[in-house]
């Protein structure tokens, strides 16, 4: 049996008060699901142990830190069969947050973060080092103006 079948509105109401703020404590997410705390306990070892739920993250404001540029980087490979070892050298550079293998022009699609214009250039040259990577192209962000979890319900 699929295991999403196991997913019930609980579950559901339950991840999307989560998904507003990871730190909300379950007695208080038991009050507004009308359940007991011990239930949301269970319920969210459930969603962990099936994989829907993976972690729970913070939300970082990078430029308060330093980190005054975020980018996207289009990532070429030579050849889609290297994909596999160029994702580990990409995990190996910090300043790539986030990597996607995607269909159209790139082969790779990342986010980076980088304090100023010469960290961007020193983790570009990086980047454009490692082996199997064809070409890449630099997307800088202006602005995030969207930046949130999927709502499973109307409030």
């Amino acid at each position: 049996m699929d295991k999403i079948l196991d997913i019930d509105n609980v579950d559901l109401k339950i991840i999307s008060l989560l998904n507003d703020d990871a730190k909300t404590p379950y007695t208080e997410i038991a009050k507004k699901v009308f359940v007991s705390s011990g239930t949301v306990h269970v319920r969210m070892r459930k969603l962990e142990d099936m994989g829907i739920v993976k972690s729970a993250t913070l939300n970082i404001d990078f430029s308060k830190l330093g980190y005054d540029i975020s980018a996207f980087l289009g990532i070429y490979l030579e050849k889609s069969s290297l994909y596999d070892n160029v994702i580990e050298k990409l995990k190996q550079i910090t300043e790539v947050i986030n990597a996607y293998y995607t269909t159209g022009n790139y082969s790779i699609f990342a986010k980076i973060i980088c304090k100023d214009t010469n960290h961007l250039r020193t983790v570009l040259d990086k980047i454009q080092k490692v082996e199997g990577i064809d070409r890449t192209e630099t997307l800088i962000v202006l602005e995030e103006s969207i930046n949130r979890p999927i709502q499973f319900f109307d409030k």
